[in-house]
């Protein structure tokens, strides 16, 4: 099924979005967890799909991202890559895997990329990551890197409030940004910070900036898919737009296989051999 925008089929690679930078189009990224969603949203039409260690929220019912393993990840990163044609698949290190000793952080890197076959990896963090950063980005591995919240600190920053408005903490952003852009990163996410700040990030360095609740001014968005689907019913963040009701669609279908069921209406006569 043809994408929806998307003129150009080719697989997107990280120097394909280096040249959407810089012609001026947009980057669309969405997280996806399994085989049969990846397949729904490569076919869409989007640039980018991230198997987020949010998986650890949407598909585990866990509180935060901490408790996802890095065997977890692999799992979730092999379903996705299998069902993707077009866009760059990108997986999430998990809390524990890089930030301990750069050493650990390029084999658990190259184990990734080995046992799922996923295009790039992110890390969370700015320069206190950079030594991790570099020695994998010397194996040959591309690194998206992540800075503004950071779901694996939340321990630390005990909030999901808005990051960097404080005049130390944006300052620090800037010269995080700059870092890991120097040292060779093919993109960074900003979440939720303001709208200007993210703004300015993105004017400064010649990598794309993917935005979450970050404002318009980024190179391109992310979404959690279930988030944008409207598959839960208790996260609303002011940046999510849902483009559908999935929660209220599924409950429906549901409701009505369970009733037809009871009332021995499934299956019919055309139903069974």
């Amino acid at each position: 099924m043809a994408g929806y925008l998307v003129d150009d089929t080719r697989k997107v690679t990280t120097h394909r979005l280096f040249e959407m930078k810089q012609s001026g189009k947009k980057i669309a990224m969405l997280t996806s967890y399994d085989y049969s969603m990846a397949q729904v949203v490569d076919g869409a039409g989007v640039d980018v799909i991230l198997v987020g260690d949010s998986a650890s929220n949407t598909m585990a019912g866990n509180l935060t991202t901490l408790p996802i393993t890095i065997d977890q990840m692999i799992y979730h990163a092999r379903s996705v890559v299998r069902g993707v044609n077009r866009a760059l698949v990108v997986c999430d290190m998990p809390f524990g895997t890089y930030q301990v000793d750069p050493q650990d952080a390029v084999r658990n890197a190259i184990r990734i990329m080995q046992e799922t076959g996923c295009d790039a990896l992110k890390l969370e963090g700015g320069v206190e990551i950079i030594p991790a950063v570099k020695l994998i980005l010397d194996a040959g591995i591309p690194v998206m890197g992540h800075l503004g919240l950071t779901p694996q600190s939340i321990n630390k920053f005990g909030t999901y409030a808005v990051r960097a408005k404080e005049a130390a903490e944006a300052e620090k952003l800037r010269s995080d940004a700059l870092a890991l852009a120097d040292v060779g990163c093919f993109g960074i996410v900003l979440e939720k910070i303001p709208a200007k700040l993210a703004n300015e990030v993105t004017k400064s360095v010649n990598i794309p900036i993917i935005g979450i609740g970050a404002g318009g001014g980024c190179d391109g968005q992310v979404l959690v898919v279930h988030d944008m689907l409207g598959m839960n019913k208790g996260f609303s963040p002011k940046f999510l737009r849902r483009y559908a009701n999935l929660f209220e669609v599924m409950t429906d279908a549901i409701g009505n296989y369970v009733s037809d069921v009871k009332n021995c209406n499934f299956p019919n006569e055309n139903e069974q051999y």
